[in-house]
């Protein structure tokens, strides 16, 4: 068949190849997910919610609606997003089919074959698979504690050609956990307006936040319309409903609107009014700390048995907050390897890191998730995973 040429450079998705090998293991433990846990799905809520919606808004609800968004929905967006410093209007907001799809639409915005996109080392899978398709080259840059290393970030924006944005996660990151430090955020809006790019900031877990103080968003420090923000109700909702939002300038979000009525003509309606009408019937902070509390406390049983008894040669993040924690194994260790021998011999399973970097070099990384499992999972297959680390690294 005669494909377009992009469809060569297409990036299967690593966590769902895992989570077939997975899968085909019967009762397998799984730290591979990035799911978050069904159990807090506030269920009863949406239930009452949505009767009532059909009850009194069905013909609207159930109807085509407008590209850019749901506008009761709109308008809690804002309403949040205030609470969070930054103050938007509804006319610089675009309701995407979960955040994944504003990815999506940045790169159709701004790519042409060729341009750089410079992400963390590692970065979301998701993000490169959206931006490989449009022939763009990728520029990693190494982050520590404190997020991306500013000075290398300059080095990079000085040394590549036609850097079109810089794309960040920059609290609780997938795949790392790791959350940047207000100065570097400043200093990354900084580097923007002084090479005339733009910022993506993919923020789907910064609410769930277990320790530590919440840090302004790199879009409270925009001075010059240059941060496109990225938000999501999936993590901290409905991740099934699929309903996200961008929020950039009001030029950009025309655009999105106008390629948005190309790709899927608007996002889904009903399921845009069942959010709008879950904001307004019930308090979203208490649902996030329910989420927050379950997350931490499974955090902390993750990393005691990491800390205990996992090799001492295993480096591992600590997270404030989000769903996982990384571990970088012994240069040489290959982990998707491992992974098939874990879930033959000790049926669990994780996410080989590799695949989040833009170039080889780091298969001895692997990425957990502690949201999804219960804490008998987590003391179970933690356990197991410990000594089979320590069987295979004396080898």
């Amino acid at each position: 068949m005669n494909f377009a040429n992009r469809i060569h450079t297409l990036r299967p998705s690593a966590i769902r190849a895992a989570g077939k090998l997975i899968r085909s293991k019967e009762n397998c433990i799984s730290f591979a997910a990035g799911l978050p846990s069904s159990a807090l799905m506030p269920i009863n809520e949406i239930r009452e919610v949505t009767d009532r919606l059909l009850s009194e808004k069905g013909a609207v609800a159930l109807q085509y609606g407008a590209t850019k968004g749901y506008d009761p929905l709109l308008d809690e967006i804002c309403k949040i997003m205030a609470k969070r410093h930054v103050h938007c209007k509804k006319e610089e907001i675009q309701i995407t089919t979960g955040s994944q799809q504003g990815i999506f639409l940045t790169a159709m915005t701004f790519l042409n074959p060729g341009d750089t996109v410079i992400t963390e080392k590692p970065t979301y899978l998701g993000a490169l698979s959206s931006y490989t398709p449009f022939e763009c080259n990728f520029r990693g840059v190494d982050a520590d504690n404190e997020g991306m290393l500013i000075d290398e970030l300059e080095k990079a924006l000085e040394e590549e050609k036609n850097v079109k944005f810089v794309y960040a996660v920059p609290n609780f990151s997938n795949p790392t956990g790791k959350t940047w430090s207000v100065d570097r955020r400043k200093k990354l809006v900084q580097l923007a307006n002084k090479y005339d790019i733009m910022i993506i900031e993919d923020n789907p877990y910064g609410e769930i936040r277990f320790s530590g103080e919440h840090v302004p968003t790199i879009k409270s420090f925009d001075t010059e319309d240059r941060v496109i923000y990225l938000g999501s109700f999936s993590k901290i909702l409905f991740p099934g409903l699929r309903v996200g939002f961008s929020i950039s300038n009001t030029a950009i979000a025309n655009h999105f609107e106008v390629l948005k009525q190309g790709i899927d003509l608007q996002s889904n309606q009903f399921a845009q009014a069942q959010i709008a009408e879950y904001l307004k019937a019930y308090n979203l902070d208490e649902q996030i700390e329910q989420i927050v509390k379950v997350y931490g406390k499974k955090k902390d049983m993750m990393l005691e048995i990491i800390k205990e008894k996992f090799p001492k040669s295993i480096k591992h993040t600590n997270p404030e907050g989000g769903m996982f924690i990384w571990l970088d194994l012994p240069k040489g260790v290959d982990a998707t390897k491992l992974l098939e021998k874990s879930i033959e011999e000790i049926s669990v399973g994780f996410v080989p890191g590799g695949s989040f970097f833009t170039e080889p070099g780091y298969e001895n990384t692997i990425r957990l998730n502690f949201s999804t499992v219960d804490e008998e999972e987590i003391i179970e297959g933690m356990n197991r995973l410990a000594d089979f680390l320590t069987k295979e690294l004396e080898k």
